[in-house]
């Protein structure tokens, strides 16, 4: 896999929510700069391996 898109959006209580649209990955924050860094600390934890890790990831 060489990419993961996450769907952003504002969470009606405040701050933001994210989730993968292949893979069983939800994760959330107060601000988009740590939504950044759940993100990736996420797709870490869901790809422990680093080959089968996502190269990149697109935040729409």
């Amino acid at each position: 896999m060489t990419e993961i898109v996450f769907l952003v959006e504002d969470d009606p209580d405040g701050g933001y929510t994210a989730v993968a649209l292949t893979e069983s990955i939800f994760t959330q924050a107060n601000d988009i700069e740590t939504l950044r860094e759940m993100i990736r600390d996420a797709v870490h934890c869901h790809f422990p391996n680093e080959k089968n890790r996502p190269r990149r990831i697109l935040l729409k």
